[in-house]
């Protein structure tokens, strides 16, 4: 009995663990290592719950290092590397010529924005929050209110494998402009703390009619992620936003 009450709480550890890894590939700059180990261990989040509730093993103990655990995957890990991404644009430079001295120069592209390459932590900050306030808001049991920290972290962690092996340049661009990836740092830190309700991918029964929308949500994710593979991330996200607000909109329907 002791050991099966432990299990889950070991699961967590798991996703501890994949985040602590990742966060040493992140600060390296290896960002197909950190997606590996993000998605393992958010793999691990979503087992441990569900184990607990198979095995009638639910307590506030695995409560709190949940909430430590993904503070760490889907925390720390998101904002260091978007702390990366902004660091690296601001570090290209641009061949400039210098009317005064007649001779070739360098010049950075976001010369005048160096300290704004650590906006990218008020994601690690904006998650420590929303995680705090999950902890003591009983309203969040069938459905979120606020971006769930994991979807905020798949949201990023996808940004660099677009910018390495995406086709389509316009997003290569996007990401290649810091003021772009400001933007989303901002939007991302509202949306985890907003009081945005958000549907929840549990189904009840099979019914259509009282899941449409998660079928919806699901066939579409799916035609995105077989015709544009990683690009189809952010791209899901947003979805998963906009179709919440609209069954917000529309709640009889």
């Amino acid at each position: 009995m002791m050991i099966k009450k432990h299990i889950p709480n070991l699961l967590t550890l798991g996703n501890l663990f994949c985040g602590t890894l990742a966060t040493v590939f992140a600060v390296e700059g290896k960002f197909t290592e950190v997606a590996l180990f993000v998605v393992i261990g958010i793999f691990f989040d979503f087992l441990d719950g569900f184990v607990a509730r198979l095995l009638k093993v639910s307590g506030d103990l695995g409560t709190q290092l949940d909430s430590l655990a993904d503070m760490v995957t889907s925390g720390v890990v998101p904002g260091i590397v978007m702390f990366k991404l902004i660091d690296i644009n601001n570090s290209q430079s641009i061949l400039s010529f210098d009317y005064h001295t007649d001779e070739m120069s360098t010049v950075s592209i976001y010369e005048n924005t160096f300290l704004l390459i650590f906006i990218g932590f008020l994601l690690t900050l904006g998650a420590c929050y929303r995680l705090a306030k999950f902890n003591l808001d009983t309203r969040q049991t069938d459905s979120f209110i606020g971006l769930p920290t994991p979807a905020m972290c798949l949201f990023v962690i996808s940004l660099p494998l677009i910018q390495e092996y995406s086709e389509v340049e316009f997003a290569q661009n996007l990401i290649s402009n810091n003021y772009f990836l400001i933007a989303i740092t901002l939007v991302l830190t509202y949306l985890m703390n907003a009081e945005l309700p958000l549907f929840s991918l549990k189904f009840k029964d099979a019914s259509f009619k009282k899941n449409w929308i998660i079928y919806l949500f699901l066939l579409i994710s799916l035609a995105l992620i077989l015709l544009i593979n990683y690009l189809s991330i952010p791209i899901i996200i947003t979805l998963y936003v906009v179709l919440s607000i609209f069954k917000n909109l529309t709640p009889k329907i």
